[in-house]
């Protein structure tokens, strides 16, 4: 269509509605003005024209209109609103659906065994790699399939060279835990062969790597590569140990899982229900819809039922028991020969530390329940009696509680203070790169990586505070022996010797 003349554009702004459509498509038509719709442009912009034939069509009116249809019967809503509230409720339901199946598989796989539960951690860190990976090769596309050469596969090269040394260590740790595999591995020296293979793969995937660099096009190149080795450390190198923690007994795998679920949903909920009510402060520009509220409300709720998950979840010994062998076939597990780990899911008597109620009046804490009072009773320290004025010592409280509990408050804080920081680094990886999600592998989901944002460090956190807390002892006596067979005579019979002089001792 031709320009309106201004004047003809005055004597219609009585008649008509005016709206911008800047990212309509400009198309010719014929030049015969309908007197009901009718289009003209101003500043490139597309001005679509719309008769005034009832207060309904107003703007004013329809923002009403749609607001109280938001809140009243269905009836009285919009089309755009009824068309906004059916979507909404299709992607809650969807999300829920598939929710609901991706928990049960999950179930099934656990019950399978430790083997099959590895099997599936390996699978998704393939997802989680590819998915990562994609990300810039999509948004690179045209350049490299013209320019750059084995590209893709040079990625995936330095994906399984990460991927054999990783769990082949995992792989010689378990044959170490197994008196019965000792004789094979030390006849192929898996040690040696591991270690010759890994750098064998990692020298050549370099060169590769090296020789497929392009003048023009290095900077690139050299991008792309940093970037891949960005995501090995968070996919592989974050979960390098978690099948450790599948060894050491499924509740160190299943309860962090459960923790980052349960923050997640918490601080959803209480995001929804007390939102910007109480800070209005933005919480983190990265996810402009996350809230204080939502931060705080999902870690209080997540310490809260972490305590009591741990509790019941040490009901199972098949959660609770650790192996030393992977079985196609899954059976009863026992805790014996580890002490460690049957005392920590035992109930014990817990003192909570005096210095704990040395900042709250005493005549509040003498109300709290479990609550001893010491006195000093002539120079020595007793318990208070009843009706006789002593001189105030301190308070202790003693409860019953199982060691494991303590345990799930520590990893209860991470999971609500570190953990979904690693959700906010997806989140900033999608809004540099312009998408909604990794992938759609997941109905109402996304991809893996958006369901695996926040696993990542939680699992390394699980390792090390397993090791530094619960069994800081790492030598078993298969390890032991394994080691000891691989001396030579002269050194076992001198390590035999000095044990003995230490037994004696």
């Amino acid at each position: 269509l031709d320009p309106l003349p201004s004047s003809e554009v005055a004597e219609y702004r009585n008649q008509y509605t005016f709206f911008s459509a800047p990212n309509m498509p400009a198309t010719r038509r014929s030049s015969a003005r309908s007197p009901s719709r009718s289009r003209s442009r101003s500043g490139g912009a597309e001005v679509l024209l719309t008769p005034v034939s009832s207060k309904a069509s107003s703007p004013d009116n329809a923002d009403k209109a749609d607001k109280a249809g938001k809140k009243g019967p269905r009836s009285a809503m919009s089309g755009a609103a009824v068309a906004k509230d059916e979507s909404k409720r299709q992607k809650i339901y969807t999300r829920v659906f598939y929710g609901a199946l991706m928990v049960i598989g999950f179930l099934m796989v656990m019950y399978a065994g430790h083997i099959y539960l590895c099997g599936l951690v390996a699978l998704i860190e393939v997802g989680l790699f590819n998915e990562l990976v994609k990300v810039r090769y999509s948004a690179h596309l045209s350049t490299i399939e013209e320019q750059v050469p084995l590209f893709r596969t040079t990625q995936w090269a330095w994906f399984i060279v990460a991927i054999y040394y990783t769990y082949g260590d995992f792989i010689l740790d378990i044959i170490k835990n197994n008196e019965q595999t000792h004789e094979t591995a030390l006849y192929w020296k898996s040690n040696q062969f591991h270690s010759l293979t890994s750098f064998g793969l990692y020298s050549g995937v370099f060169v590769i790597t090296v020789a497929t660099l392009r003048k023009d096009f290095i900077r690139f190149q050299l991008n792309q590569l940093c970037w891949t080795v960005c995501v090995l450390i968070l996919t592989v190198g974050q979960l390098k140990y978690i099948m450790h923690n599948v060894m050491n007994g499924l509740f160190w795998f299943c309860f962090p899982v459960l923790l980052v679920v349960t923050n997640d949903i918490m601080a959803y909920v209480c995001g929804m229900s007390m939102g910007r009510k109480f800070i209005t402060r933005p919480f983190l520009k990265l996810s402009p819809n996350k809230t204080w509220e939502g931060f705080i409300g999902g870690g209080i709720c997540t310490i809260f039922l972490g305590f009591y998950l741990a509790a019941w979840m040490s009901k199972f010994t098949w959660m609770t028991c650790p192996v030393d062998t992977l079985s196609m076939w899954s059976s009863v597990l026992t805790c014996e020969g580890d002490t460690s780990s049957r005392l920590l899911f035992e109930p014990g008597n817990f003192v909570l530390p005096e210095q704990v109620f040395d900042v709250v009046p005493n005549q509040i804490v003498r109300n709290f329940p479990s609550i001893v009072e010491y006195c000093d009773i002539g120079g020595s320290v007793a318990p208070c009696v009843s009706g006789k004025s002593w001189n105030h010592h301190h308070f202790e409280m003693k409860t019953k509680v199982l060691p494991i509990q303590l345990h799930a408050i520590s990893l209860s804080f991470f999971a609500s203070l570190v953990a979904p920081f690693g959700g906010f680094l997806a989140s900033g990886i999608k809004r540099a790169y312009g998408i909604k999600d990794f992938d759609s592998i997941i109905p109402g989901h996304g991809g893996i990586m958006d369901r695996m944002d926040c696993q990542f460090l939680m699992a390394l956190c699980t390792w090390v505070h397993y090791n530094a807390f619960v069994k800081i002892n790492t030598v078993s006596v298969p390890k032991l022996l394994y080691m000891f067979k691989m001396l030579d005579e002269a050194q076992q019979v001198e390590f035999l010797a000095k044990a003995n002089v230490f037994l004696e001792q």
